[in-house]
């Protein structure tokens, strides 16, 4: 019976038919190593997005405005595009994107319900 898992330490085990490919890493644990590295990076930027999304929530006047659909399908064919563009996979890229705002979204309709108006002379 096989392991449940790979092993982590040793050479492939198979080959892509496409002689261009260029392998990036020797083992398994150098092609975990780089996406955790990568995982870090993406986890801090969407700490910086979150804020932003935070931010946001102070110039929507309700709920409709907050989930904003307009920009939402602006949004999901940029980055689509984007994959295009860099070699990403786009359907991987818009349905991680159509996640991301979903939970956006989300966060921030929680975020507009715990503020409140602004009066005239507070407008800059």
């Amino acid at each position: 019976m096989p392991p449940s898992e790979p092993r982590t330490d040793s050479g492939p085990l198979r080959r892509f038919r496409d002689p261009a490919y260029v392998p990036l890493c020797a083992t398994l644990a150098e092609v975990r190593a780089n996406i955790d590295r990568i995982d870090r990076r993406i986890v801090a930027l969407l700490a910086e997005r979150a804020a932003y999304v935070k931010d946001a929530a102070r110039f929507k006047r309700d709920s409709h405005q907050v989930a904003a659909p307009q920009r939402q399908a602006e949004v999901f064919a940029r980055v689509r595009a984007l994959a295009v563009e860099l070699g990403a996979y786009p359907e991987v890229v818009e349905a991680a994107y159509r996640a991301l705002v979903a939970g956006f979204v989300a966060r921030e309709q929680a975020d507009f319900a715990d503020m409140e108006p602004v009066g005239e002379g507070e407008r800059r």
